[in-house]
């Protein structure tokens, strides 16, 4: 059998992280591990809600150790695909999370841009993007994810792939779905990395559709953590099923420095 060696570590935030504004415990203290190890690593995150200005300001604030190149989000694929497409969207996204399209042109829009944005997920809002998506020529659903659910401090609560999905049923359109689990998500956010392909690659998340079996669909491990929207039996629920359920990031990033320093029989 070969030996399995991590050259770079995908780690998710919410709910793997972090969970709003509360650290994971040990998390900021697993992250300064891997960042002494050497290993390559990024933050991978569908988070729409807010501008990667103000996710980077509230994680450090939370004491997690990082630079702005250490993160790779939805919202920034998002807006590299709008500005290869040409495309004019109206933003459906929180007032905060439209600062990172300041320079993306919404006039006359042909196409929309939905994230997660919970004070427009109203009759009128979605009837507003309902109409531009049947008025416009060749128009385009763009979808920054497609999440079920996720994990706020009170419990779980509606991800914005409900809303996407409403949209689906009444335009007869099928969203385009950029951040987690896209392939070429997960490609980009190793592109930079030299020498470093997809089975190289260990994902580290709570979310064992976008995260795990997303990351182990293009032939990555994927690590599902106990963590934030993590319910018992997620692990039961894809095949092939994780490559390793472990209780919180702590334990995943301990596994992935013991992998890199001794290997491991695969």
């Amino acid at each position: 059998m070969g030996r399995f060696v991590p050259k770079c570590v995908l780690i998710d935030l919410s709910g793997t992280v972090h969970i709003e504004n509360s650290i994971v415990a040990g998390a900021a203290r697993a992250i300064d591990r891997i960042r002494k190890s050497g290993i390559s690593f990024r933050f991978v995150t569908n988070s729409s809600k807010e501008s990667v200005a103000s996710l980077f300001t509230r994680l450090v604030g939370l004491g997690v150790n990082l630079s702005p190149g250490d993160l790779f989000t939805s919202l920034t694929a998002t807006k590299q695909y709008v500005l290869r497409r040409k495309c004019r969207p109206m933003l459906f996204l929180e007032e905060n999370a439209q600062q990172d399209f300041k320079d993306v042109s919404v006039v006359d829009p042909n196409s929309v841009v939905i994230g997660l944005a919970p004070s427009m997920f109203n009759y009128e809002k979605l009837t507003e993007a309902f109409n531009c998506l049947k008025n416009a020529e060749n128009a385009e659903l763009i979808a920054i994810n497609k999440s079920r659910y996720l994990q706020r401090q009170h419990g779980l609560v509606l991800g914005g792939g409900a809303f996407v999905a409403a949209l689906e049923y009444s335009t007869g359109l099928t969203a385009t779905v950029v951040g987690k689990p896209s392939r070429k998500f997960f490609e980009q956010s190793i592109a930079d990395f030299e020498g470093v392909v997809v089975e190289d690659c260990i994902m580290i998340g709570d979310d064992v559709q976008d995260d795990v079996a997303g990351a182990q669909a293009i032939g990555m491990k994927g690590i599902l953590v106990q963590t934030g929207k993590y319910r018992p039996g997620d692990e039961t629920k894809i095949n092939p099923a994780p490559y390793l359920t472990l209780p919180s990031l702590v334990d995943a990033i301990d596994h992935v420095i013991e992998l890199h320093s001794n290997g491991c029989e695969t």
